[in-house]
């Protein structure tokens, strides 16, 4: 009865109904694996006694539930749990880092997780590899932070984060042009902390969220555990379809948006400034709000602009997300929002209901990296790194993928989006793949549908400029044969597209 015991309901709240606090909260603890499949709901009664609500209140989040599938009725029993939430997730795991990648699994790994093996070629994982990670600058900062704060580093900081670092994200943020006050930095764990949070604290059940098709799976997971229905635009080479956007804008009214506009995933695909300008136009003739996930912008090769929405946002509309983890070390769990002024209690008050507050030492060594100027010269160290990695990529592709396929490659960032000829499948060349000691990302991961797609996705994260040229030879050698076992003949030979 503890973990009940434990639920806070806001009696004051404007904007959030108690039964609605009461399902979000139920669900929450499903998918912590602290309610799990077969345990008992409390009785309606007591439980409303013990929350200080009417029955009608419990009758309904249970009610919520059960349509969900997620509880069931045994008349004169009570309420059980109907499935494991927590151990039987769609959205399985490809590493550590991948719990932030969101990827689900394809048929040989249905049940499980993808095992990667010392020899297997990894294009699945979007996390640099290990041998990027500046652990001698961090552990040389780390150390000067104990030294210097002592059990102060250890201590909670307030939700919102360590001022100093939030004074040092907002002069780090003036780099893209975003001028913001520190008041309105949060730091979070992690990208995928930031979205949940924002889910959290503006969704209610039943409302509706927008979305980029294909688009970032573990974010479809956080807007479908809170009960939101999701609509997904289609993307264009330059940015979403705008007609799509604002026809669905006026029939749905949206809560947000959520967007990735430079090096997007999976397909890496950045809009173009006019695009960029024109759907801050659209937010601000809606009054609609954007959650811009800046995933990649520091890696930018050969885009001329890659100027963020809330670089462009002047009616403080955008909610803009930073993570650390593709650029820096994935383990660190670190990143922050730029929230508008009028969201900032909700967010806040999300943000510690959820873990608190983010790691004291780790927030403080960050400011001091930050400070001591190391940061910048890590920036320009990835960047060359995965330079070369990104260079590989486009001169393996270009010699030995099938004519057949079609890939607009991307000018920055670390994934590439390719596209079978008609008649095959992405899950199918995953089977053929992992057989040679590959792995990389169906496309049906990045789908609301979920179905099987002729799409996939590759990452130069994971690999080395030897195993790109070995792993795309290897792979355009299967999709060679899926061709011919299927009898499709060239179409054209101009499929690659120029980057410049």
């Amino acid at each position: 009865m503890k973990k009940f015991q434990e639920i806070v309901l806001n009696k004051e709240s404007s904007t959030q109904h108690l039964y609605i606090q009461l399902y979000k909260a139920l669900k929450d603890l499903m998918v912590e694996g602290r309610l799990r499949k077969g345990d008992r709901l409390p009785p309606i009664r007591k439980f409303a006694n013990l929350l200080e609500v009417n029955n009608v209140t419990v009758v309904t989040a249970y009610r919520i539930l059960e349509e969900e599938g997620l509880v069931y009725k045994k008349i004169g029993s009570g309420t059980y749990v109907a499935v494991d939430l927590w151990s039987n997730r769609k959205f399985q795991r490809y590493s550590n880092e991948d719990r932030e990648e969101g990827l689900t699994e394809a048929p040989l790994i249905d049940q499980g997780h993808i095992q990667i093996e010392e020899d297997m070629i990894n294009f699945a994982s979007a996390t640099p590899s290990t041998d990027l990670f500046p652990v001698d600058d961090f552990k040389q900062v780390l150390n000067e932070v104990l030294d210097r704060d002592k059990g102060l580093a250890f201590g909670y900081q307030e939700s919102q984060g360590y001022y100093p670092l939030r004074c040092a994200l907002n002069e780090y943020i003036d780099n893209y042009n975003i001028h913001a006050e520190v008041d309105n930095i949060q730091i979070i764990s992690g990208a995928q902390q930031g979205i949940d949070i924002i889910a959290k604290g503006l969704l209610n059940y039943g409302d509706y969220v927008m979305i980029e098709s294909p688009s970032y799976t573990g974010a479809m997971a956080v807007f479908q555990s809170r009960g939101a229905k999701i609509i997904d635009i289609p993307l264009e080479e330059d940015g979403l379809n705008l007609l799509d956007l604002e026809k669905k804008i006026a029939t749905y009214q949206p809560k947000f948006l959520y967007i990735m506009p430079n090096f997007q995933n999976p397909t890496g695909i950045s809009y173009s400034l006019a695009k960029k300008k024109k759907i801050i136009e659209i937010a601000e003739k809606h009054n609609l709000l954007i959650v811009e996930d800046d995933y990649l912008s520091d890696l930018n090769f050969y885009a001329s602009n890659n100027a963020t929405l809330k670089s462009l946002d002047h009616k403080d509309l955008v909610i803009y997300i930073k993570s650390f983890s593709k650029i820096f070390m994935p383990g660190l769990r670190l990143g922050f929002l730029v929230v508008p002024q009028s969201l900032y209690s909700e967010l806040l008050l999300a943000k510690h209901a959820t873990d608190i507050s983010t790691s004291g030492l780790l927030q403080r060594a960050l400011e001091l990296y930050l400070k001591k100027g190391i940061w910048q010269q890590h920036i320009k160290y990835m960047e060359m790194q995965y330079r070369e990695r990104f260079e590989k990529m486009i001169q393996s592709i270009q010699a030995y993928m099938p004519r057949e396929v079609e890939c607009n490659l991307p000018k920055g960032g670390v994934n590439f989006w390719l596209r079978l000829p008609n008649g095959l499948s992405s899950k199918k060349l995953y089977e053929a793949a992992v057989k040679e000691n590959i792995v990389f990302a169906p496309g049906h991961l990045f789908f609301l549908n979920n179905r099987d797609t002729d799409c996939f996705r590759l990452s130069i994260a994971a690999v080395n400029p030897k195993e790109i040229h070995n792993g795309i030879k290897k792979l355009g050698g299967l999709i060679d044969f899926l061709i011919q076992d299927k009898g499709i003949y060239s179409k054209k030979a101009d499929e690659y597209k120029p980057i410049l």
